[in-house]
Formats: C-alpha cells, structure tokens, sequence
C-alpha cells in the first residue's frame, strides 16, 4: 500500500454537512496490511463517514512505503492517527478501538 487519499469531498456535495463547521485533515500511519492495519482504517472511515462526512481528508501511510515520511512525523508505533487540521494538533497511537477515546482526540462529541 502506498500513500492513499480518501476525500469526503466539499460540503455542497454533502447535503448534511454544515458549512460553518470545520473541516478535518487526518494522517493515519499503518504498517502494511495487516489485520491490526486494516481494522484502524475501518474504524477511523466509519467515524469519519459519521461525524465527518464531507468535511475531510483521510491520508493512510504505509510506513513501509514511505519510511521518511513516518520518520519526518516521529512515528514510533503503529498504527498512529495524528490530526493536522483543525488546531490543535494531536497524536493518538493505538488500534483506534476505543471510540470514546478517538472521539475526544478528534474533538467530537458522541451524537445522542
């Protein structure tokens, strides 16, 4: 895997999307396609397509692929999320299972 971008696009094209609400630039460094991999790219999509949706850009990086990208950001674990847009700026490092846990470093709250 290299380098992929997914985009939620702009908020005319999201009918839901409030366009004062901030959009979001997300990094999420993985180390090839293992399962552990594979399950953080999930959960991050689906609370991204939930409380994101059409208002940001998802970048997976394969630190296998891009070593010196993943060395420039100081990754030392996988996989990592670090959010770059909006400040400030976060690191979260694990599996991305605890919800709540991604949720609050994201700065979203759960909907009721």
């Amino acid at each position: 895997m290299t380098t992929s971008r997914e985009s939620a696009g702009d908020n005319r094209e999201c009918p839901g999307a409030n366009p004062d609400l901030p959009h979001y630039g997300l990094r999420l460094f993985v180390t090839g396609m293992t399962p552990r991999s594979t399950e953080a790219i999930a959960r991050i999509k689906a609370i991204c397509e939930e409380f994101l949706a059409g208002r940001y850009l998802l970048e997976v990086i394969d630190i296998y692929q891009q070593p010196l990208l993943a060395r420039a950001e100081q990754i030392i674990a996988t996989p990592t999320l670090i959010k770059t847009v909006p400040a400030p700026f976060k690191r979260l490092v694990g599996d991305l299972s605890n919800r709540q846990r991604v949720l609050l470093a994201l700065d979203l709250q759960e909907k009721s």
